[in-house]
């Protein structure tokens, strides 16, 4: 009987790459539930924590550039991941 090679050649995941899968996850969401709705309290939240003081203009591109970037991640890893199981289970399953 002839298996695919997928099947074999599966290694299991280990707990340092899926901690890193997780926090992939995790870490643009956290930002995203945590980011302040309005500019002015970005900035008031970077001046206590940082120090560095910001205008309103350069904490609202802040804000719009943290929004892009934590939706554009969140989106790369859920078309990763949907990909990589498509793939997976569609190789095994030919096989059977």
């Amino acid at each position: 009987m002839k298996t695919n090679h997928c099947c074999e050649n599966s290694r299991p995941a280990t707990f340092v790459r899926r901690f890193i899968e997780v926090a992939g996850w995790i870490v643009p969401s956290t930002i995203l539930a945590l980011i302040p709705k309005c500019p002015a309290c970005l900035a008031a939240y970077i001046a206590l924590w940082s120090g560095i003081g910001l205008s309103l203009s350069a904490a609202m591109y802040l804000r719009t550039s943290l929004l892009v970037l934590c939706v554009g991640l969140i989106l790369f890893l859920a078309v990763w991941n949907a990909r990589r199981l498509i793939h997976k289970f569609g190789q095994c399953e030919t096989t059977t």
